[in-house]
């Protein structure tokens, strides 16, 4: 079964800063019918304009993950961690018992774009932790790379959920296929681009729930870039 999940119909919230899209509920975009997908529960697409930012503010219980598409995302944290997030890497950071920490966009004329997605942990009062690494996007444009597991293999970040996160740049007329395990659903998220899933055409910004799929056809359209989640 897939479930399309257009760009058009999200949340949007605009605060002349940010500019934020909300595949799921958040803050006070509220839809009880989205309100996640499995252990996922938030994708936030957003634009910082420049030398603006998100203060510091406090999270708790969350495995969040941090996909930068355009420009530059400097982070702070309570665990001591400064880091800048460009686009090609990944950062996980797990809320746990408590964290506090900030974005900023430090450019003085370009714009940060990028994803931020949430996902509920297998267990609450975990120690927060945090890793950023950066991954070959752009050196096969055919496949998908892992880049977040449970158990960290191939070089990917931790995420303490039983999921695994791949990501993809794909070229105009790129076939890639995945295949879902026995009671494994998937979430496909089109972060730029277009592309083909199973005769089901998706767009800039589309997301697709897959549940009793065994396999996943992707062709994309144009170039495109890609974000797909296995899940429990």
């Amino acid at each position: 079964m897939l479930t399309l999940r257009l760009s058009d119909a999200r949340g949007h919230a605009r605060h002349g800063w940010l500019d934020s899209r909300h595949t799921f509920s958040f803050g006070d975009y509220h839809d009880p019918q989205q309100m996640g997908f499995r252990a996922l529960r938030v994708i936030n697409e957003d634009r910082v304009q420049p030398g603006r930012g998100f203060d510091t503010h406090h999270h708790e219980d969350m495995e969040i993950v941090t996909y930068v598409l355009e420009g530059a995302l400097a982070h702070r944290d309570s665990l001591g961690n400064g880091a800048t997030i460009e686009p090609g890497e990944v950062q996980r950071m797990s809320a746990g018992t408590g964290i506090d920490h900030s974005e900023f966009n430090h450019s003085r004329d370009a714009l940060v774009h990028f994803l931020q997605i949430w996902i509920l942990p297998e267990r609450r009062g975990l120690e927060p932790g945090y890793e950023q690494r950066a991954f070959p996007l752009g050196a096969n444009r055919d496949e998908l790379l892992l880049v977040a597991s449970r158990d960290g293999r191939d070089g990917s970040v931790t995420v303490h959920q039983d999921l695994s996160l791949f990501a993809g740049r794909l070229a105009a007329g790129a076939r890639s296929e995945y295949l879902l395990g026995a009671g494994r659903h998937a979430w496909l998220q089109v972060a730029r681009g277009s592309l083909d899933v199973n005769g089901q055409r998706l767009g800039d910004g589309d997301g697709l729930a897959a549940s009793e799929e065994a396999r996943l056809a992707i062709t994309a359209s144009d170039d495109s870039e890609v974000l797909l989640f296995d899940l429990a």
